[in-house]
C-alpha cells in the first residue's frame, strides 16, 4: 500500500480493509469451521490442554492461535493450509509425547523438571531463583493452604507445570518465619510471637534468640526477625 493512499477519513478501508465488506459473512463462515476443527485438534492433543498446560502444551497453543489468524482473516488464503498446518503441530506433539514416555532427558527437556521451593521448613534460595519465585509468590501459596509459618512446611515443590505442591507437617508446634503480609498488622493477632526463637528472614531458619548477632548457618545474612506459632 503507498503512503499516499493512507488516510485517516478512509473508513471503508479502517473498517473492512481492502477486502469488499462481503468478506465480513465470509469471515463468519471460516471462523464457524475453523472452531470446529479446533474443538477436534484440542480433542485430540488431550485432556490437559484443558488444565494447566506443560512448556510444549503452551507452545501448541500459541502455535495453533498463529495459524489460524491468516486462514481466518486473510481473503487470499484459504483455510486448507491452515488445517494442515494444526494437523501437523498435532503430529508433532503426539511425537514428542511418545518420545518423552521412552526417554527421560527428552521428557525433561520438553515437559521441564520439578523444583523444590521449601525443604524441612527452609526456603531453597537458589532453586527460587533458578524458578524466579519472589519470597511474597511463595507466602501467597502457602497462604492459600492455610500456612501461615514457613516452619510449618516439609516439602514445597513447583512442578513442571507452574503448580504447587505443599507438604506440611503434622506437629504444629514449630515457631518460624511469617507468611502473613507484614503491612497488615491485624491480620498478625492469629499467631503469637516466640520471644526465645528468631527466624532469619531471608530463608526461615529459626534459631535460639542469642544466637541472632550470628550470620544465619543456612544463607549467611544477618537479618532476624521474631519467630511465631
Amino acid at each position: 500500500m503507498k503512503k499516499e493512499e493512507i488516510r485517516l477519513d478512509d473508513w471503508q478501508r479502517i473498517l473492512f480493509g481492502m477486502a469488499p465488506p462481503e468478506f465480513l459473512l465470509e469471515t463468519l463462515v471460516r471462523a464457524i469451521v475453523i472452531y470446529l476443527i479446533l474443538l477436534v485438534v484440542v480433542r485430540l492433543l488431550g485432556k490437559r490442554m484443558s488444565g494447566q498446560l506443560t512448556l510444549t502444551e503452551m507452545s501448541v497453543m500459541v502455535t495453533i492461535g498463529a495459524i489460524i489468524s491468516p486462514s481466518l482473516q486473510a481473503p487470499d488464503r484459504g483455510i486448507a493450509l491452515g488445517v494442515l498446518a494444526m494437523i501437523c503441530t498435532l503430529t508433532f506433539q503426539r511425537g514428542i509425547t511418545l518420545l518423552g514416555f521412552d526417554n527421560k532427558k527428552i521428557e525433561q527437556l520438553t515437559q521441564g523438571e520439578t523444583s523444590m521451593l521449601v525443604k524441612d521448613g527452609i526456603m531453597q534460595i537458589d532453586a527460587m531463583s533458578e524458578t524466579r519465585i519472589s519470597k511474597q509468590q511463595l507466602f501467597a501459596q502457602l497462604r492459600k493452604k492455610n500456612v501461615y509459618n514457613v516452619s510449618l512446611v516439609k516439602r514445597m515443590y513447583i512442578e513442571a507445570a507452574g503448580s504447587f505442591s505443599i507438604y506440611p507437617y503434622v506437629d504444629k508446634d514449630r515457631p518460624g518465619l511469617s507468611t502473613l503480609p507484614p503491612g497488615d498488622q491485624d491480620v498478625h493477632t492469629i499467631q503469637q510471637s516466640v520471644v526465645d526463637k528468631v527466624a532469619c528472614t531471608n530463608c526461615g531458619h529459626t534459631v535460639d534468640v542469642n544466637q541472632q548477632n550470628q550470620p544465619c548457618s543456612v544463607c549467611q545474612e544477618t537479618v532476624w526477625t521474631q519467630a511465631v506459632l
